[in-house]
């Protein structure tokens, strides 16, 4: 509505002869246009989840009906705004007459402004009282505008919509906005000196605290509550100190991070002028679940320096995310606000099952082929690439299976010579995860996760191995339409990677048989650790749902002596369980074998592993495996230590844990022995020496001590220092790339 035609059809013929012509919007209308400050984000059942800023101009909460605003408020707002609300007909003429002589002899008052006037300038910002006060016919405006709502709405609906709309102290407007912030309570709960504090704030909404105390005591004094007055000034000024908002409904506030990542993907309609409602694909109640599950597991981890975790949970057929715990929380974390969904991370051994998945694909390897765990070097443009397992101990030939099941490092690096780099760098960025690099800037360290990934999309690609090698984008909002499937992985070795991951038994040599791991239902899954114990993850899924957890720091801090058994797992395997107990139970993952696999009964020569029955691709099975030996194809009988290694002693390590392995090749007569700088050593069995400075000869000496094999290397010395609490034994070269951990 213009207030100049008003002015001029009220100066011209009359207010109340041409207010019906004027277009008021109706009560209805008014609360309908009305927004929150906040954009709402809703579970897939409609609950809210989170609210989040998106109006930057003002702070408006939701609209509050008049029935939950206190009564003391409602009383001491009209005892200081218009105390014959309920008797005038939108201007109260008596005072208006007593504005006007009291202005006629300079003598200062109250105004004559309605709260129905005062509503209709906050309806018309043309209305509205500008800092030089109203014109004339911008008053004749108002009162016509207030005569009008006098007809229209009820005088309860004026009451209601104007404690919703008008200002209380700088970007605050509206009772709910101004009760949560100012005192941290709902309108219903306002007392009597909150009240009057309060209804001070609308005539002067940016006064001092002294002259709002003062008005506020005026108001409790006419309405007889004089002794209200102690100590008012005090609260007051404590009232109105700068403080950070503070949400009440903190049970509704539960998917920060995923609010925000919405929010910005809706940036064009979650406008400021107009914030929205956005419906996700979570599920509140499994939010919540998940939340306390990772921080009631991290509180229990302070003592070892982990304070930050995250968690993602997937429906395996829809790609809906049904959880997305992005932090621990400001209890815990000192960066809560990072998430930890989003983060880029190492990924340690979590990207084994892909490596083996591409390898089987391929048909150059079977779940019962044998790798050998055994020291390698590989040479690279940097220096030897000697990778070591997590426990620096090789357990000789073993089964695909249990290199997998195990995660032992060397056997995933010798498969990636096998596939090369590149190769697997590709298969890794079409399953969806953001690697920057070629392969080749990886190189072979890439086997252990070298490179850095987010768990929302590690999460998603194990996602796909538990669809058969299909794979779509995650589903975040449940207005998002379902997207192609693209088949990435064999369907066969999808499944047959799968089943190794799910084989409790295959994880013995690593984990033994009682871990976070073992369910009581189908379910398959790994864990993995970054360099330096930076990072811990579980990924992992059942026939239903994937589930992925990270613990950590978002400093990038390792941790103390924590591994992804201790750390991530147990949070997955909690979530984990939940899911499964209400979902029911489910026929085993081997009924749903896809048809290019069959299963075979496998023995192993020597009896390397107990005869199983063994999964293969069809057209790659075998009945019996039969070793070979090493000894005919080495380049030397010699494996460990290479020829011409130089090896710098670390002065943070103590010496005894910065040992040498000496290992010869399988097939090596057990006469043989050992012969170092000219002394006899022991048989030729694996062993570890204690390092030395200086330069060696390792010799390799049949039974009559004629020498078989050499090789030269040098030890550089060090001052070297003792233990240090927390610090993880590990030797480090200069010229010998160190490995990148990743088992547990």
């Amino acid at each position: 509505m213009g207030s100049t035609w008003r002015s001029w059809c009220v100066l011209a013929a009359g207010a109340m002869a041409c207010t019906a012509a004027l277009a008021l919007p109706s009560f209805e209308q008014v609360k309908a246009r009305y927004r929150s400050s906040d954009a709402v984000l809703l579970d897939r059942h409609g609950e809210p989840v989170q609210q989040l800023r998106a109006d930057t101009r003002a702070q408006r909460s939701d609209w509050v009906p008049l029935a939950q605003v206190s009564p003391a408020f409602r009383q001491a707002l009209l005892f200081s705004e218009d105390k014959r609300f309920y008797e005038h007909g939108g201007v109260d003429w008596s005072s208006v007459g007593a504005a006007a002589w009291a202005n006629l002899w300079n003598t200062r008052t109250r105004g004559a402004s309605t709260v129905t006037m005062q509503l209709a300038g906050l309806l018309d910002a043309e209305l509205a009282t500008p800092k030089g006060g109203r014109s004339l016919s911008a008053k004749v405006g108002q009162v016509s505008t207030a005569w009008q709502l006098e007809r229209q709405w009820r005088k309860d609906q004026i009451l209601e919509a104007y404690v919703n709309l008008v200002g209380f102290r700088g970007e605050l407007v509206g009772i709910g906005a101004m009760s949560a912030r100012l005192f941290q309570k709902y309108p219903s709960g306002l007392n009597a000196q909150e009240a009057a504090i309060a209804a001070a704030l609308v005539r002067a909404p940016n006064a001092k605290p002294l002259a709002v105390s003062s008005r506020a005591c005026g108001i409790l004094t006419a309405q007889g509550r004089a002794k209200a007055c102690v100590f008012l000034s005090t609260y007051t000024e404590q009232v109105l100190a700068s403080r950070p908002a503070e949400r009440l409904d903190a049970d509704r506030q539960i998917a920060p991070h995923l609010a925000r990542r919405l929010l910005a993907l809706n940036a064009a309609t979650a406008s400021a002028a107009k914030p929205v409602s956005l419906k996700s694909t979570l599920d509140a109640r499994l939010q919540r679940f998940t939340r306390d599950t990772l921080r009631q597991h991290l509180a229990g981890l302070q003592e070892r320096h982990v304070e930050d975790g995250a968690v993602i949970v997937i429906d395996n057929a829809s790609g809906d995310v049904l959880a997305w715990v992005g932090s621990s929380g400001g209890g815990l974390s000192q960066a809560a606000e990072v998430d930890g969904v989003m983060a880029l991370r190492q990924a340690g051994s979590t990207l084994k099952p892909f490596l083996y998945e591409m390898a089987m694909e391929q048909r150059w390897m079977t779940a019962a082929s044998i790798l050998h765990d055994s020291p390698v070097d590989l040479s690279t443009p940097g220096g030897l690439y000697i990778p070591q397992n997590y426990d620096r101990h090789f357990k000789g030939p073993v089964s695909v299976r249990t290199a997998l099941a195990a995660s032992l490092n060397v056997p995933a690096v010798r498969t990636l010579v096998m596939v090369t780099p590149e190769r697997f760098a590709q298969r890794l960025k079409a399953l969806g995860l953001p690697l920057k690099r070629n392969g080749d800037y990886y190189g072979y360290s890439l086997a252990l996760g070298s490179a850095e990934v987010t768990l929302a999309d590690l999460s998603n690609a194990y996602r796909s191995l538990a669809n058969g090698g299909v794979h779509t984008p995650l589903r975040m909002r449940a207005t998002d339409p379902a997207l192609a499937p693209k088949a990435v992985m064999d369907s066969g070795a999808s499944f047959i990677v799968s089943d190794i991951l799910a084989d409790r038994e295959a994880r013995v040599p690593t984990f033994g048989l009682d871990n976070a791991l073992a369910a009581r239902y189908w379910v398959a899954a790994k864990t993995g650790t970054s360099k330096d114990m930076r990072d811990n993850w579980c990924i992992g899924f059942s026939k239903r749902y994937t589930v992925g957890v990270w613990v950590g720091n978002a400093s990038g801090e390792p941790m103390w002596d924590v591994s992804g058994v201790s750390g991530a797992a147990p949070v997955w395997r909690t979530v984990m369980d939940e899911l499964e107990r209400r979902a029911g139970p489910l026929l085993p993952q081997a009924s749903g074998a896809p048809a290019s696999v069959v299963q075979t009964a496998v023995s192993f020569d020597r009896q390397l592993e107990p005869p199983r029955q063994e999964w293969f691709l069809e057209g790659t099975q075998q009945s019996h495996i039969q070793l070979a030996s090493l000894s005919g194809s080495a380049r030397s009988l010699i494996t460990a230590p290479a020829d011409r290694t130089v090896i710098a002693l670390d002065p943070d390590i103590p010496p005894r844990s910065q040992r040498l392995t000496l290992s010869a090749a399988p097939g090596v007569p057990s006469q043989w022995a050992w012969r170092l700088d000219g002394k006899r050593l022991g048989p030729a069995k694996p062993m570890l020496w204690t390092m030395w400075p200086g330069r060696h000869h390792l010799a390799l000496i049949d039974a009559q001590g004629q020498t078989m094999a050499e090789v030269k290397f040098e030890v550089r010395g060090a001052g070297l220092k003792p233990d240090k609490p927390g610090q993880r034994l590990a030797a480090s070269s200069r010229q010998v790339r160190p490995q990148s951990p990743g088992t547990f």
